[in-house]
């Protein structure tokens, strides 16, 4: 008797020992899931005043305008100068910071604070930020639909681009050493004809930058003098115009 009742004691002490192992690991998954619902609580309260962190490697500059892959859906901007260095030698680098949501440009990341990361692992803050944004050329969603599809477009029908102050083609970018110019292609993608390209806004040049892997996308564009009949006549070249815009629709 006394035999059974120690192997029931000792299963007894088995069973229970098992039960506060089970029981330690469930109080663990608790604890680490209210952490990390915390830790998410927080970033959300912060989206939702408008103060998003921010962390990756630049991949691009141009201007004022820093794209970094990691923060996507997002352009970062750096309003002011730096405390040292340049915007372009941040390319390649990681860095980390905190910037502003604004309503009015949903897809524009103003950067409040930046630091790098340095050769030692540190990180240093290399900009604070005190000015007011300044980004005369950014052009959202509602003013991208002020831009007209040139439908029917040809050479020889000047009245098509003429009307319209801004417009948009799907072609590609061809570069030579008198300009840049623009091959337009039709609906079965064959080419109708050239626009001459006279300047670009940094905004364009950022996203020409991030289309680097597509050959052929949307231009926005300001259409300004057309070109003269004869030359149309022999090289297809239609009018002048400077890139405000690139995308994929």
């Amino acid at each position: 008797m006394a035999i059974q009742t120690n192997k029931t004691d000792k299963v007894s002490r088995f069973i229970g020992m098992i039960l506060l192992v089970f029981l330690l690991i469930a109080l663990g998954s608790v604890a680490c899931k209210k952490a990390d619902e915390g830790a998410i609580g927080e970033e959300a309260a912060g989206i939702l005043e408008g103060i998003m962190p921010f962390e990756g490697t630049v991949k691009a500059v141009v201007g004022k305008y820093v794209f970094l892959p990691e923060a996507s859906g997002f352009d970062v901007v750096i309003q002011g100068d730096l405390e040292s260095g340049t915007l372009e030698s941040l390319i390649d680098k990681e860095v980390r910071g905190e910037g502003t949501i604004s309503p009015d440009m949903p897809s524009i990341l103003l950067a409040n604070a930046l630091e790098v990361i340095g050769d030692s692992g540190d990180w240093t803050n290399i900009f604070t930020r005190t000015e007011e944004p300044v980004l005369e050329d950014y052009l959202d969603l509602g003013a991208r639909e002020e831009f007209v599809v040139l439908a029917d477009l040809s050479y020889d029908k000047k009245d098509v681009w003429e009307q319209n102050e801004k417009a948009k083609v799907y072609g590609s970018l061809e570069k030579y050493d008198t300009g840049d110019k623009i091959a337009v292609f039709d609906d079965e993608g064959k080419e109708i004809g050239k626009i001459l390209v006279d300047s670009y806004t940094d905004f364009s040049q950022f996203y020409l930058g991030k289309l680097g892997h597509f050959d052929k996308f949307w231009f926005y564009l300001k259409v300004k003098e057309t070109v003269d009949w004869s030359q149309r006549r022999r090289t297809r070249e239609m009018f002048h115009a400077d890139v405000v815009f690139a995308g994929l629709f």
